[in-house]
């Protein structure tokens, strides 16, 4: 999350400034210059879908076990030998063995679904009952090896899914420091940009969005708090989707705030992240918000994707959203006219304005106050291995050991948290109650209402800053906070380049939108197919300059 931003005025009435990002470091001792070694060479399985792989599995091309393997090889290749990505915080050690149980289930005629033996990465604040460690990247948090499964995992195994790795992400899901650095956690060092390595990858889900569009896993999954997911998605060039909160359960996940928290699909296409969209819906006992799920969620989201599906769409287009460059809104101004071309009926502009202001701090409060109570809670039932059970903890951990911990930036957000008093007190409702109505109310539900609108869409972020240690992230915008603060989903999809740096625009709308949504995203990438591999180049080179005289 861009805890800078939870400081200063944004966008929502002069409040509501986007969150979700972060910036970068790299593990003290084990610091690596941008390798040499860029532009490593294709891979076989570049791009592949999950369709694709479906069919050449079935076709005898390939199996699971083969797969997973080369995919393992490619994360040995490219994450720590070559251009060293540091997406990956983790690699399963039991992969290629449940790739080869699940070819055998295949033989005798068992297919789960869609993604039977489809390797797929998640991030490390998910919890696994296996031999992986769930730690937020946090040194704190070592040995925390999981005695269940979240309710997410346990879906992806019912569904057939390998879980190949657990990527690295901004520690504690980038709410630690005003001044951190995106893709930088304690464990794992800091996540590279496959497309401009010396660039940003955003967070906190930084090696999801990295991994998946780095082609080193088939589909990935992050969490997002305020912008976790689509700001990585947008900077890596992948397509994210953050559900509207419930959809999605959040058990057995170290957790910022119950009331905006939610995991989601990040992938290289919008069929695919809603292929897994759908295979992890469900109402889980564990996480109250997901029956309220009951009748507006499906199992399939894919029988919502049409490429004619901008044709009649009324699309609002909020122009107020600050901190953009001319290039973001030059693909902004050009992803407009595809959608018109693709029929859509343009709302030009079609702003999201609350009457109250100061939306912005009334939720980086509701963080503060949910992260110590449902952080402390979850801790309750961690490995017993781990020593720290509390908040305050963590916070004397991090100081006993700054050398290691804090080497780049404190954790002036955690001293924050652990000030604040129980759920109960009045602050903590008022400012609960304040940020839902401007970003419901009075924001998104509003606009919608007033323009008579099936979506509204924004520039998700500008392109990725460079990776800067020492002054932290440096903001280029942002659109996340209003579906974030909501708990509506929010849909990004690759837009443009500029120079080698992806941009993506955002589709959010209201609760449980995601099949409209869902199909104009397609419809959009579909027109437009924007999406290209990373080049994995070390910088990005001005360009030469003109010869005058030639």
């Amino acid at each position: 999350m861009k805890r800078k931003d939870f400081l200063k005025v944004g966008v929502l009435g002069g409040a509501m400034a986007g969150l979700g990002v972060g910036v970068s470091a790299c593990k003290p001792g084990k610091q690596k210059a941008v390798a040499k070694k860029a532009e490593p060479g294709d891979f076989e399985l570049d791009e592949i879908t999950v369709g694709q792989l479906q069919d050449a599995i079935k076709s005898g091309k390939y199996t699971s076990e083969s797969v997973t393997k080369m995919y393992l090889d490619r994360i040995h290749e490219i994450d720590k030998n070559g251009p060293t990505l540091n997406t990956v915080i983790e690699l399963n050690p039991d992969a290629v063995d449940i790739a080869r149980q699940l070819d055998q289930e295949r033989a005798q005629g068992k297919i789960r679904g869609p993604l039977h033996g489809v390797p797929i990465m998640i991030k490390d604040n998910i919890d696994t009952a296996d031999k992986m460690m769930t730690t937020a990247g946090a040194l704190a948090m070592v040995g925390n090896i999981a005695g269940k499964d979240s309710f997410i995992a346990r879906k992806l195994r019912d569904a057939g899914a390998v879980i190949l790795a657990k990527t690295n992400l901004s520690e504690w899901a980038n709410f630690r420091s005003t001044h951190s650095s995106s893709g930088w956690s304690g464990r794992g060092g800091q996540t590279r940009n496959p497309n401009v390595l010396s660039r940003n990858p955003c967070g906190s889900s930084s090696g999801s969005g990295a991994g998946a569009s780095a082609n080193l896993c088939t589909i990935a999954i992050g969490t997002e708090t305020d912008g976790s997911i689509v700001c990585p998605s947008s900077l890596n060039g992948v397509v994210g989707v953050k559900p509207t909160v419930g959809l999605w359960s959040r058990s057995g996940i170290i957790p910022i705030s119950h009331s905006q928290d939610t995991p989601g699909p990040m992938a290289r296409t919008v069929r695919d992240a809603a292929i897994l969209l759908g295979a992890l819906t469900g109402v889980d006992p564990r996480d109250p918000a997901t029956s309220d799920s009951k009748g507006h969620s499906y199992t399939d989201y894919t029988q919502f994707l049409d490429p004619n599906g901008l044709k009649g769409a009324r699309i609002g287009i909020a122009r107020n959203f600050k901190g953009f460059n001319k290039d973001t809104e030059d693909i902004f101004d050009a992803s407009i006219e595809a959608m018109k071309k693709a029929g859509a009926v343009i709302v030009d502009p079609a702003n999201i304005e609350p009457k109250e202001k100061g939306g912005g701090d009334a939720e980086f409060q509701v963080l503060l106050y949910e992260f110590k109570a449902d952080l402390n809670k979850y801790l309750k039932t961690a490995n017993p291995d781990i020593k720290v059970r509390t908040l305050k903890d963590i916070i004397e951990f991090n100081k006993e050991h700054k050398a290691e911990s804090m080497p780049y930036f404190g954790q002036d957000i955690l001293i924050m948290a652990e000030k604040k008093g129980p759920l109960t007190e009045k602050a903590y409702h008022e400012a609960l109650a304040k940020s839902h109505r401007v970003s419901r109310d009075e924001g998104i539900d509003a606009t919608m209402k007033k323009y008579n609108l099936d979506a509204i869409v924004a520039p998700t972020a500008g392109p990725a800053w460079t990776t800067d240690v020492i002054n932290g992230d440096h903001d280029t915008g942002g659109s996340s906070s209003p579906a974030a603060m909501a708990g509506y989903p929010d849909i990004t999809v690759p837009a443009g380049y500029i120079y080698d740096l992806p941009v993506g625009i955002s589709f959010f709308g209201s609760a449980w939108s995601e099949p409209k949504l869902l199909k104009y995203a397609y419809a959009f990438e579909q027109a437009t197919k924007a999406r290209r591999k990373p080049a994995f180049r070390p910088d990005i080179g001005l360009p030469k300059p003109e010869n005058k005289n030639a």
